[in-house]
């Protein structure tokens, strides 16, 4: 048995009427909205004492655009159809598949079911035709009762914190496999499957699985308010997470995701901050930005004090000695941080020629001197610092404020 391409091209719809009144019977299926996922062909006849559940040799089957077709005899699935057009239904031909556009996996899953079975040439007690709905369904709402873990990973920073989500937005999917479908899900129904038979199911699955898929957005160093709107990472990210359970399993497969923006616990929403903002203060330049910004502040503050700006840059002053710290030492620190490892012993080795460049080795790389021949090379005595040109050292060491004499020389 197989089916037989009737008409091809846009003759198909011309000739529909013929064609009806030269089939047997007339299988048919009404346009399916969103809410079903399956239903029983429709049978028109003239012959009205003929089983329903019976296809006669040449009778005439459609298949419209979005929809696959399939025959069962005595529940085993016996022929298929994803491809539009008009077929008539041929017992003496070889089977056949059109696969349409659900490709060639669709092939390789009706070669697992076995081969076709006859009846000793005995017509069939029972054939049925199904169409089912491949289009995209869409309006799957979703929401997480209990909020799901999110990693946040920054590396420019070097953050790594652990919070929850509370997620909500919109999923897509269709049936990608209607024999994997057919054959774990629906099987032999009398008249439909409406979505609302599974959509409790998926909805629960799909949940269970969203912090797989967050985990993948995590590890491209996404925050949670970059998570919002139709995001392909994260349904590619679903799809693998669902794939066992939708794909192998069903035959379904997710299309798309848009999620609502995450909702934040205040507590988590405080930890991130204050975790971005040790990090940030970690950087020795980063922390001295922050100092100047706030020194720049202080002088505004201390100009316009009621009892005299004089005194208002004394209490500042004060601030500052007994703080210990000031910018122009995190600046050198930052710029030590910065430097690649093994800098501080050459700059050891570096000095200044008398045509103004620096130097590492023994000659001027700009006009060829020699290096002059005991030049002094400073080093504060009192915390170690060493210039970045230890032959020409500034008149205080700005890591620990010690004036430079003639003890620093090495």
């Amino acid at each position: 048995m197989g089916l037989i391409k009737s008409v091809l091209g846009v003759a198909g719809q011309a000739a529909m009427s013929t064609l009806q009144d030269q089939w047997k019977e007339f299988f048919v299926c009404d346009s399916m909205d969103e809410s079903v996922l399956v239903t029983k062909g429709i049978k028109r006849s003239k012959n009205n004492k003929g089983s329903d559940n019976v296809i006669s040799n040449g009778s005439g089957i459609v298949v419209a655009d979005g929809q696959c077709m399939i025959i069962v005899e005595q529940g085993k699935v016996v022929e298929i159809c994803a491809e539009p057009g008009e077929f008539t239904y041929d017992t003496s031909s070889e089977p056949s598949i059109f696969a349409g556009n659900l490709g060639e996996s669709i092939v390789e899953s009706f070669k697992t079911m076995g081969k076709r079975f006859t009846f000793g040439g005995d017509t069939a007690k029972d054939q049925r035709v199904y169409y089912f709905n491949t289009k995209e369904i869409i309006d799957n709402k979703f929401g997480t009762a209990n909020p799901v873990n999110f990693k946040i990973s920054d590396k420019e920073i070097g953050l790594n914190l652990n919070i929850t989500l509370k997620c909500s937005g919109i999923y897509t999917y269709k049936i990608v496999d209607p024999l994997l479908f057919y054959t774990n899900v629906c099987g032999n129904v009398e008249s439909q499957y409406r979505r609302d038979k599974i959509d409790s199911t998926l909805k629960a699955e799909f949940i269970a699985s969203l912090s797989t898929g967050l985990a993948a957005l995590s590890a491209q160093g996404m925050m949670p308010d970059q998570i919002t709107g139709d995001n392909p990472l994260l349904a590619d990210a679903m799809r693998e997470a669902l794939s066992d359970k939708w794909t192998k399993l069903r035959g379904i497969s997710i299309v798309s995701i848009a999620m609502a923006p995450p909702v934040v616990s205040d507590k988590d929403l405080q930890l991130i901050q204050d975790a971005q903002r040790a990090a940030f203060n970690s950087n020795a330049n980063m922390a001295a930005g922050t100092l100047v910004s706030a020194q720049a502040d202080a002088m505004r503050a201390a100009a316009n004090n009621a009892n005299g700006a004089m005194n208002g840059f004394m209490g500042m002053n004060m601030a500052q000695g007994m703080g210990g710290v000031n910018a122009a030492s995190l600046f050198q620190m930052g710029q030590n941080q910065a430097q690649p490892q093994g800098s501080a012993s050459a700059q050891v080795q570096g000095w200044t020629c008398s045509c103004g460049a620096v130097n590492q080795g023994n000659f001027c790389s700009s006009c060829g001197a020699k290096r002059p021949a005991g030049a002094p090379l400073y080093k504060c005595d009192k915390c170690g610092w060493t210039p970045e040109d230890p032959t020409n050292p500034p008149k205080f060491c700005p890591q620990c404020g010690d004036p430079f004499t003639d003890d620093d020389k090495q």
